[in-house]
C-alpha cells in the first residue's frame, strides 16, 4: 500500500435480538450509531473536525436506515459540519468493504482520518423490505439463475459433501466457543447500549446460547427445504450444477447466522494525524480484495478473496495467525477451511455469527475488532477478515498489529 493505514480503534454494540422483544428494539438504527461515535469523541479527546469522512456500510436502506444513515448520525453526534458522511452497501460484506474504502483513501493520500463502520437493525427494519430487481423481477432472476442463500448453503453442503451432523457439529463448538468467550470478557471492543435515560440495556451479546447440544440441534427442521423444493429452488439449482441429483437440506436456524440488531465503528488514519492526536495505532490495514463468483451457488467468495489479499500482501496462508470467517452458514466456513487448507483452530476462536447473530450491515467491521481484541489478548501479530457476499461475491482484509 502506498501509504500506512493505522487502526487506531475498532469498537461496537452488542448484538440485540432482532425482534420486537430484543433488548435493542427501542433503539432506533441512527442511535445505534450515535452511541458510538459519541464513544470514539469521548475516548479519544477527537477534534471531530479533523474526521474527513465517515464511511458506514448498511444493507437495507429504507425506512428509519434510509437518506444517507451515516450523515445523520454524525449530525446527532454533534461532530463538525466539515466531517462528510456516505451510506454504502455491498450487501454481507458492507461493514468491512466501509473500512476497505477508507483504507484505500488514506493509502491514496487523499484524506487523513476516516471513521469506518456499519449498522443493521434487524428488528426494525426488515431484511428485504427494500426490495431489489434481483429477486423481485422475473426478467432477472430467471436467466440470472436465482436462488435464495438458504437454498445456496445448502447447494454447497451437496455439492462438497458435508452432512447435516457435520454443519451442527460446527454450529455447537460455535456456540461453545462465544460463550466461554463472553463468559471471560474477551470481547474488549463492546461498548454497551445505552436507553434515552442513560441506562444500559444491553452489555453483552444477546443470542448465544451455551446449553447448546449437537443432539439438540439434530430435532430442528430444515429450514430452506420447503422453499426448495415447493418454490422450485432445488430445480433451478440443479439445472446449474446438474452433477448434483438432489439438494440436501441441511441448514436451519441453529446452523445459519442470526438476526440481530448491531453497530460497529474502526478509526483509521494516516501516522501523522496519530501523532497529531497523541494515538497510538493499534493495527495497521496490510492488504484487501474483493472478488466476483458464480451467483447461483453465490457463497464461495471467502476463500478466492483471501487468496487475492494473502498475495497483495505477499504472504501465504500460514503467515496469518487467527481467521475470522462469517458464519452466514456452517457449509461456508467448512468450505472455506477445506478450500485454503486452514484448521479450524485458526478460524473463530470465539466463535460466529451462528451463535451471536449477523447484523447485516456491520459484521464485516464487528468482525475486525473481533479479531484484533483476541490478537492482542493472545499477543499475536496478524489476522484476517472474510466474508461471503450475496449475488455471488467475497471480501478480506488483513490486518496486522503494531
Amino acid at each position: 500500500m502506498e501509504n500506512e493505514v493505522y487502526i487506531y480503534d475498532a469498537i461496537r454494540t452488542p448484538r440485540g435480538k432482532g425482534k420486537p422483544d430484543g433488548s435493542l428494539y427501542e433503539i432506533p438504527p441512527v442511535e445505534l450509531l450515535t452511541q458510538l461515535l459519541l464513544e470514539l469523541k469521548d475516548k479519544h479527546n477527537l477534534q471531530t473536525e479533523d474526521i474527513e469522512d465517515v464511511i458506514i456500510g448498511c444493507v437495507t436502506q429504507t425506512y428509519e436506515q434510509g437518506s444517507n444513515i451515516a450523515k445523520i448520525a454524525t449530525q446527532k453526534a454533534n461532530y463538525s459540519h466539515s466531517v462528510a458522511a456516505v451510506t454504502l452497501n455491498r450487501f454481507c460484506a458492507s461493514g468491512l468493504e466501509a473500512v476497505n474504502q477508507a483504507a484505500a483513501y488514506i493509502s491514496a493520500g487523499i484524506d487523513k482520518f476516516i471513521i469506518a463502520g456499519g449498522v443493521e437493525s434487524m428488528s426494525r427494519v426488515k431484511m428485504g423490505s427494500d426490495g431489489g430487481a434481483w429477486f423481485m423481477d422475473p426478467s432477472v432472476a430467471i436467466p440470472g439463475y436465482f436462488i435464495p442463500q438458504g437454498v445456496s448453503a445448502d447447494l454447497i453442503a451437496t455439492k462438497f459433501g458435508y452432512s447435516r451432523k457435520d454443519v451442527d457439529t460446527f454450529a455447537y463448538h460455535s456456540q461453545m466457543r462465544a460463550a466461554n468467550a463472553t463468559k471471560n470478557n474477551y470481547f474488549k471492543s463492546i461498548v454497551p447500549v445505552k436507553d434515552v435515560l442513560g441506562n444500559i440495556i444491553l452489555d453483552k451479546d444477546e443470542i448465544i446460547r451455551p446449553n447448546t447440544t449437537v443432539e439438540k440441534l439434530g430435532t430442528l427442521n430444515p429450514a430452506f427445504e420447503i422453499p426448495g423444493k415447493m418454490g422450485g429452488f432445488d430445480s433451478v439449482a440443479i439445472q446449474k450444477y446438474p452433477e448434483v441429483e438432489k439438494i440436501n437440506h441441511v441448514h436451519h436456524a441453529g446452523n445459519s447466522s442470526g438476526i440481530v440488531d448491531g453497530s460497529a465503528l474502526v478509526l483509521l488514519g494516516n501516522k501523522e494525524i496519530g501523532e497529531k492526536n497523541g494515538m497510538k495505532p493499534r493495527a495497521k490495514i496490510k492488504s484487501f480484495a474483493v472478488i466476483g463468483t458464480e451467483p447461483t451457488i453465490m457463497l464461495l467468495g471467502p476463500a478466492p478473496a483471501s487468496r487475492k489479499a494473502l498475495k497483495r500482501a505477499k504472504m501465504s496462508k500460514d503467515d496469518i495467525d487467527l481467521y475470522e470467517v462469517n458464519e452466514a452458514f456452517a457449509s461456508v466456513v467448512l468450505r472455506f477451511m477445506d478450500d485454503l487448507g486452514v484448521p479450524h483452530e485458526k478460524v473463530n476462536v470465539n466463535g460466529g455469527a451462528i451463535a451471536m447473530g449477523h447484523p447485516l450491515g456491520a459484521t464485516g467491521s464487528m468482525l475486525l475488532g473481533t479479531v484484533l481484541d483476541e490478537l492482542e489478548r493472545r499477543d499475536l501479530a496478524t489476522g484476517l477478515i472474510t466474508l461471503c457476499v450475496g449475488g455471488g461475491m467475497g471480501i478480506a482484509t488483513i490486518i496486522e498489529r503494531v
